[in-house]
C-alpha cells in the first residue's frame, strides 16, 4: 500500500509539473518576438495604455437613496456624471454631491463603500474619453490627457484600438480595486498580443503609484514579454505634503463658491487621500508637516494627528494602505520618470488654535506645484537596482496637470513610443 500512495504521488507531482511548465510557457521568452499567429510585425509602433491620476476620470453614479441631505437632492436617477460634473459643484447642489460621492469606512473588513442606494461606476475601460476630459460637455477646465492622446492620434494611433484608457475609481486604493488590476492585466496581453509590440504605459500623478502596484504583482517574465516601458509623469512616490491640509481643513483647489471644511467631509472619507500622505522612508523624520500652538507633527505622528483631528478612521486607512508601495519595489521595466520643478509646492502649514477648522498659512518648497521634490525624485533609488534603465527627466516651471500639455513631455513620449 506504502509503494502504491508513493507512485500516486509520485504522478500527481508529475502532473502539477506539467502543468507549471504549460502555465510558464505562455508568458516565457523574449517579448512577443512573433505574434501568436506566426505573422511577422507589421509596425514599430507600441500600443499605449494610459493610467490617470486622483481625480482623472470620471465617475458616473445611479441613485435609489432612502433619504437625502436637502429637497433639492434627487432620490432615485438612472446613471449620471457624478465627476466631473460642474453644475453640482454649486452652493447647496454640492451637499447633493458630497453625500453621494463620499465612502463610508468599515472597521471591521477594513473596506469602503458608497452610501445606501448610491452605486457607483467608472465609465469607459479600455476608451480613452474619460481621461481626455473628465468633464463630458468637454469644458477646457476639465482636460485632462486630451493633447497627449490627440499627439497620439497625429502620430498614427487610433482611440480605443492602439492607445487606450485605463481609468478606475479613485477614491479608493489598490487593494480594494483588485478586480481593476485583473481587467489592465488582460487588456495589456489583448493589445500586445493584436500589435505584435509590448506595450508602453503612461501614468499620470497617482496612476503612477497605481502602476508601480500593478507592476510589482507581476511576474518577471510577464513583463518582459508585455511591457516595453513605463512612462511616469509627476509621480507621487512618497506622498505630498498637500493631502495633509486636505484632511484637516480641506482644499476648495482655490474655487471660492466651495467652502473648504464642507468638501473636507468628502475628501476624508476617500482612502486614496490618507495613502498619499508623506512617508517616513523619504522624508526627515523631525521636518514640521502641521504645526499648531499645542503641537507639531512629523511624519512619525500620523496615529495622534488623525485623533486630535478628530478622524480616526484616517489611522485606520493609513496602516491598511501605507504598506502597498512603501518599499518602492523597482517596477522591473525600462522606466522614465519626469517630474516638474521650480513650482511653489506646499509642504507644510501652520495653524491658529483654531485648528483644524481653520484656514493654515502655507509654507511652500520645491516641486510641481502638487507633488514636492523629495517625492518626485524617489524613482532614483531604482537606478542600477533592476535589469532596465531608469532615467529620469526634470521638467522645469512645470505645473503638475500641465505639463501633460508641454511640448517637452510630448516629445519624450515620442522618443520612448518610436525607439528601437
Amino acid at each position: 500500500m506504502e509503494a502504491v500512495g508513493r507512485k500516486h504521488a509520485s504522478s500527481t507531482l508529475l502532473r502539477v509539473g506539467l502543468l507549471l511548465l504549460v502555465l510558464s510557457a505562455r508568458t516565457a521568452g523574449k517579448p512577443l518576438d512573433q505574434c501568436t499567429a506566426n505573422k511577422p510585425r507589421d509596425s514599430s509602433r507600441p500600443p499605449v495604455v494610459l493610467i490617470p491620476g486622483d481625480l482623472g476620470n470620471q465617475l458616473e453614479a445611479k441613485l435609489n437613496k432612502p433619504t437625502v441631505v436637502h429637497y433639492v437632492c434627487y432620490k432615485k436617477t438612472d446613471f449620471f456624471t457624478l465627476w466631473l460634473n460642474l453644475e453640482q459643484l454649486v452652493p447647496v447642489v454640492i451637499d447633493c454631491w458630497i453625500d453621494n460621492i463620499r465612502l463610508i469606512y468599515n472597521r471591521t473588513t477594513h473596506t469602503s463603500s458608497s452610501p445606501p442606494g448610491v452605486e457607483i461606476r467608472v465609465p469607459g475601460f479600455g476608451q480613452t474619453y474619460s481621461l481626455e476630459y473628465l468633464d463630458p460637455s468637454k469644458h477646457s477646465v476639465g482636460m485632462y490627457f486630451f493633447n497627449i492622446v490627440q499627439q497620439l492620434v497625429d502620430w498614427g494611433y487610433t482611440r480605443n484600438d492602439d492607445i487606450r484608457g485605463a481609468p478606475y475609481d479613485w477614491r479608493k486604493a489598490p487593494n480594494e480595486n483588485k478586480d481593476y488590476f485583473l481587467q489592465l492585466q488582460k487588456m495589456i496581453e489583448e493589445m500586445a498580443e493584436k500589435a505584435c509590440e509590448p506595450v508602453v504605459l503612461i501614468a499620470h500623478s497617482m496612476g503612477n503609484m497605481y502602476t508601480l502596484y500593478f507592476l510589482n504583482q507581476q511576474p518577471q517574465m510577464w513583463k518582459d514579454k508585455y511591457i516595453k516601458a513605463f512612462i511616469s509623469l509627476g509621480a507621487p512616490w512618497a506622498g505630498v505634503a498637500k493631502t495633509l491640509r486636505v484632511v484637516t481643513s480641506g482644499d476648495n483647489n482655490r474655487i471660492p463658491v466651495i467652502s473648504p471644511l464642507k468638501i473636507r467631509f468628502q475628501q476624508r472619507t476617500a482612502v486614496s487621500t490618507s495613502w498619499l500622505l508623506p512617508y517616513a522612508r523619504a522624508w526627515p523624520k523631525d521636518k514640521v508637516l502641521v504645526q499648531t500652538p499645542n503641537f507639531n507633527y512629523t511624519v512619525m505622528d500620523y496615529e495622534r494627528f488623525y485623533k486630535d483631528i478628530g478622524f480616526e478612521d484616517g489611522w485606520l486607512m493609513r496602516q491598511d494602505t501605507e504598506s502597498l508601495v512603501s518599499d518602492l519595489t523597482p517596477p522591473g521595466v525600462e522606466t522614465h520618470c519626469l517630474y516638474g520643478s521650480g513650482v511653489p509646492t506646499p509642504e507644510a502649514f501652520q495653524y491658529s488654535n483654531k485648528f483644524p477648522d481653520v484656514e493654515p498659512t502655507v509654507v511652500t518648497g520645491d516641486g510641481d506645484g502638487t507633488v514636492n521634490l523629495v517625492s518626485a525624485l524617489q524613482c532614483k533609488t531604482w537606478v542600477g537596482k533592476q535589469k532596465y534603465n531608469v532615467t529620469l527627466k526634470e521638467l522645469p516651471s512645470n505645473e503638475h496637470v500641465a505639463m501633460l500639455a508641454n511640448i517637452t513631455t510630448v516629445d519624450y513620449i515620442k522618443k520612448v513610443l518610436f525607439s528601437p
